[in-house]
C-alpha cells in the first residue's frame, strides 16, 4: 500500500484538468466552523452562492446545487426532464461523452451516438475524438425526426478527455434550424469558469456542472442551471426521482435553504471562489486561460509532437493533450515524470489509453505555474527518450513573455 503520508519537499504539482488544485483562500474558507444548516446564518450563505453561482453560469434563472460530483448532476439532468424509453441524441467527443450515454442507457432511455466518422492519419485516433461538436451533424439528423421522439439532445461543452471546447450556440441554432422541440442539456463539468459560457444566451436548457475545475473546489458540489423550459418538462418527466428532484430544492432555494443536508463547508469555499472569479472579473479569468493553453500549445508544436485536438477553432482553454508517437506508452511518460519531478498529468482516457497524456491549466494557476510544469514535461520526455525537434519550453516563455501583462500591484 503506498504510503499516505509521503510529501517531498516543495508543492505537488498537481497538473490533470481537474481535480484543480485547490488555492489556500478556499482551503481556509472551508475551514471555518461548521454552522446549523437550518439556522439564520446558513440562510445568508445560501442566497450568497446561489445568486453568486447564477452569475457564474450567466444565467437569470435557477441553479439547482447537489453536495455530489458531476456525475450525479449528468442524472440529475436526465432524471428531471425525461421519461422511460425517451429519445435521446448525443454526440460523440470523447470518453465523457460515451460516460453520459452509458448512463442514458442505463437509466432506461434510447441514446444515439452521432459522430464525425471516420480516423485521423496522422494519429490513428478517430476524427470524433480529435474534433468539436459537428453542429450541422445534429441539425440534419434532427430534420429526419418527423414524429419528433427525439426529446434532448445532450453535448459535452469541454470534453476533458481529448482537450476539444466545442461551439454550443451553433448547436442551439442547429436545433432551432431544424424547428425541432427537443432540449438542449450540455455538459461543461470542466469548462465552467475556464472558458467562457453563457446559459442564456446560447438557449440552453440545462447544464451541468462541478465543483473541482475551475471553481477551483475539491469534488463534491455540482449543479444544474435551468431555463423555463426545463422546468417545464420536470413537471412531465417520469424517470424516478427523489433526492435528484428540482421541484423541492427550487422552492427552499428561495430562501437560503435545501430540503437536505447540504455540504455546509464547501458551500464556504463555493462562496470565497465566486469573490475570488468576481475580483479578477469573468472576461479576464477567460482571457488568462487562453493565454496559457496558447503558450502550452505552442510548446506541445516546438516538441514535434501533435496537440490532441485537431482543430485549432476549439482549442481548449482549460487542459491541453499531447499525443506521443506511435510505439511510446504515454502512461510510462507520466510515471517518469511523476517519480522524478512530483508532477501529476492526466492519462489517456477510454480509446485513448496509452495515447496521449493531458496538461491541465486551469483554475488557480499563472505564468510560472505552467512554465514549471513545461520544464517537467521537457525533462520527462527526455528522460523517457522521446525524440523533441526543439524547445517546447522556450517557446511557451516566449510566448508568454511577449504577452505578458502586470500581475502583481504594489500598494499605494
Amino acid at each position: 500500500m503506498p504510503q499516505l503520508n509521503f510529501h517531498p519537499a516543495g508543492r505537488h504539482f498537481l497538473q490533470i484538468p481537474g481535480p484543480s488544485p485547490v488555492p489556500d483562500r478556499i482551503l481556509r474558507a472551508i475551514s471555518l466552523p461548521t454552522i446549523d444548516h437550518r439556522g439564520p446564518e446558513f440562510g445568508a450563505l445560501g442566497r450568497k452562492v446561489l445568486t453568486g453561482i447564477q452569475a457564474i453560469f450567466q444565467t437569470r434563472h435557477p441553479v439547482v446545487i447537489y453536495p455530489a460530483s458531476g456525475t450525479g448532476a449528468w442524472e440529475a439532468a436526465l432524471a428531471n426532464t425525461l421519461s422511460p424509453g425517451d429519445s435521446v441524441l448525443m454526440y460523440e467527443t470523447g470518453h465523457f461523452a460515451s460516460l453520459w450515454k452509458a448512463m442514458a442507457e442505463r437509466l432506461g432511455l434510447q441514446p444515439e451516438f452521432v459522430a464525425l466518422p471516420g480516423t485521423d492519419a496522422e494519429t490513428g485516433l478517430p476524427h470524433s475524438w480529435r474534433n468539436g461538436v459537428q453542429a450541422e451533424l445534429i441539425e440534419q439528423r434532427l430534420r429526419k425526426d418527423s414524429a419528433q421522439r427525439i426529446k434532448a439532445v445532450c453535448v459535452v461543452h469541454n470534453e476533458t478527455s481529448t482537450g476539444v471546447t466545442s461551439d454550443i450556440a451553433a448547436v442551439r441554432r442547429a436545433i432551432d434550424a431544424a424547428g425541432h422541440p427537443a432540449l438542449l442539456i450540455v455538459d461543461t463539468i470542466s469548462g465552467l469558469a475556464s472558458a467562457d459560457y453563457r446559459h442564456d444566451e446560447w438557449g440552453v436548457d440545462v447544464t451541468v456542472s462541478g465543483s473541482q475545475k475551475g471553481l477551483m473546489l475539491p469534488p463534491g458540489i455540482s449543479f444544474n442551471a435551468l431555463s423555463p423550459k426545463a422546468l417545464e418538462a420536470s413537471r412531465s418527466a417520469k424517470l424516478p426521482k427523489s433526492f435528484w428532484a428540482w421541484d423541492e430544492v427550487v422552492a427552499m432555494n428561495k430562501t437560503g435553504y435545501w430540503p437536505y443536508t447540504p455540504n455546509t463547508n464547501l458551500l464556504y469555499g463555493l462562496a470565497e471562489a465566486i469573490e475570488m472569479l468576481f475580483d479578477e472579473g469573468l472576461p479576464q479569468v477567460f482571457a488568462r486561460h487562453r493565454r496559457l493553453a496558447e503558450a502550452c500549445r505552442a510548446a506541445v508544436q516546438a516538441w514535434g509532437l501533435p496537440v490532441q485536438c485537431a482543430d485549432p477553432a476549439v482549442h481548449s482553454p482549460v487542459l491541453t493533450g499531447v499525443v506521443t508517437p506511435v510505439g511510446v506508452d504515454a502512461d510510462a511518460v507520466r510515471r517518469v515524470i511523476y517519480e522524478r519531478f512530483n508532477m501529476s498529468l492526466g492519462t489517456g482516457l477510454g480509446k485513448l489509453k496509452g495515447r496521449m497524456f493531458r496538461i491541465g491549466h486551469l483554475g488557480d494557476c499563472n505564468d510560472l505555474t505552467l512554465a514549471a510544469t513545461l520544464s517537467g514535461c521537457e525533462m520527462g520526455l527526455k528522460i523517457a527518450g522521446v525524440p523533441l525537434a526543439g524547445s517546447g519550453v522556450a517557446a511557451a516563455l516566449d510566448h508568454l513573455q511577449r504577452t505578458s501583462q502586470p500581475a502583481a500591484r504594489l500598494p499605494g
